[in-house]
């Protein structure tokens, strides 16, 4: 495999696992460790403060929905003040947000992320975002080499274009279409906009031939279709997408993936599913996969409540609980599991992206607009299905394996999803790249 040139920043925002999880999949062109722009070292006290309190409000409010009525009151409100407005009728939107004004104002105003742009404009190379705050900051303090924003969701709200998006330098990598025409809505021109699908991690794709991925695929598709229904109807077109890796039995029991995400919000949710599958858990028919992240606090409930179900002995056999100290460790955890991983379970965050390796996804409620924008761009191309009563898992999972639905989710996701993201950006910033003059 061709070595990747090292010829940008990459920069995300530790906040939640959305951002770094897109930065981490890119930190093969990045000079240096991927950057958080909330938390690089050498970070202003007064830059810091800012980001401090936008972090400890956002956690917040994801735990606070949990509470009765007083939840949803205080989530609906702040996710308003995000909201994404409806698609149609086509129109001009170009008329900046609430919260783009008020983004702007304190970068403009108190010069927040000045320190930042100094920083990393040092090098004269590109600037490769993946939150929209630090391609604003470049832009606003004078980076002087290209800026790309990398957009996390099936749509965007008004947030993800500057106020005057016509003559901003920023360009946009985008995983999906819709986002691809929001972005014009906002005013961003043609030109600067690639479709390019969410970047995926590398050692799950292999190649661009997806070597790694149709390898997975291959051994996936006979648990997720015990029954054979789905592989004896559709197997010459599997066979077309996967070059014949498709094996008659796979190299490990069915396995769902739990994750919770960035906030350690949904995490009873694990233990339900859990406690639904104790039985095939203990016959070997089935192994969980509980992702607590780098939450040790997760972690220790996981523990704690495997245990008070009586599958103490299950823990790293039918129960597998994924921690990491540091986001770096856990994506490298997390993207190693996913090779035996048959059916993810998760909220329809940035992993929705993640059916592009044939991975089905069972959809817990989402939070907030742009999770409700990805649930329903998974269900357009049929790759993610809405979890029913957990308690009954037993019942619906299994009708779901025996009738091949999973089967035909993890396909449509493989063949409908964009998968060869990373190697599509690296090209673009490769091809744009010029090298900086040097001044005698």
């Amino acid at each position: 495999m061709r070595r990747t040139k090292k010829i940008g920043h990459v920069i995300a925002v530790d906040m939640g696992y959305g951002h770094l999880r897109a930065a981490y999949n890119l930190s093969d062109i990045s000079k240096g460790e991927v950057a958080s722009v909330n938390t690089y070292r050498g970070i202003p006290e007064k830059d810091k403060i800012i980001w401090d309190q936008s972090r400890q409000f956002y956690e917040f409010v994801s735990r606070f929905k949990k509470v009765p009525f007083f939840g949803e009151k205080v989530f609906g409100w702040f996710d308003k003040f995000q909201a994404i407005e409806p698609y149609y009728p086509y129109r001009d939107l170009s008329k900046p947000s609430i919260q783009l004004s008020q983004t702007l104002k304190l970068i403009r105003k108190r010069k927040w992320g000045d320190g930042f742009v100094k920083k990393f404009n040092k090098d004269k190379i590109p600037l490769v975002n993946t939150f929209f705050v630090s391609a604003y900051m470049a832009e606003e303090h004078g980076f002087e080499n290209d800026i790309y924003l990398n957009v996390c969701d099936a749509d965007i709200s008004r947030a993800w274009a500057m106020d005057k998006a016509s003559i901003s330098k920023i360009k946009y990598f985008v995983p999906t279409e819709r986002a691809q025409s929001r972005l014009k809505m906002y005013g961003v021109p043609a030109e600067n906009i690639y479709y390019t699908g969410f970047p995926l991690p590398k050692e799950n794709t292999g190649s661009k031939r997806l070597t790694i991925a149709k390898k997975d695929l291959g051994l996936r598709l006979p648990n997720l279709d015990p029954e054979k229904r789905y592989i004896k109807r559709y197997r010459r077109t599997i066979e077309k997408y996967i070059d014949g890796h498709l094996k008659a039995k796979s190299d490990h029991i069915l396995t769902i993936m739990f994750a919770v995400g960035g906030a350690g919000a949904q995490r009873e949710t694990g233990i339900k599913i859990v406690k639904a599958l104790q039985r095939e858990i203990i016959e070997q028919k089935i192994k969980i996969i509980l992702v607590a992240g780098i939450h040790n606090d997760v972690s220790k409930y996981f523990r704690q409540e495997v245990c008070n179900l009586g599958l103490r002995g299950q823990i790293n056999k039918g129960v597998e609980i994924i921690f990491a100290e540091g986001k770096p460790k856990y994506f490298q955890a997390f993207n190693k599991a996913l090779h035996q991983t048959d059916i993810l379970w998760t909220k329809p965050s940035e992993l929705s992206f993640y059916v592009g390796l044939g991975i089905p996804i069972i959809m817990t409620e989402p939070l907030g607009s742009q999770e409700l924008c990805n649930r329903g761009w998974l269900e357009r191309i049929n790759a993610g299905i809405r979890q029913k009563e957990i308690a009954y898992t037993s019942e619906w999972l299994f009708e779901w394996l025996n009738k091949g639905i999973l089967a035909e989710a993890a396909m449509e996701g493989f063949i409908g999803a964009p998968n060869l993201g990373t190697y599509k950006i690296e090209e673009v910033v490769n091809k744009n790249f010029k090298t900086p003059k040097i001044s005698k």
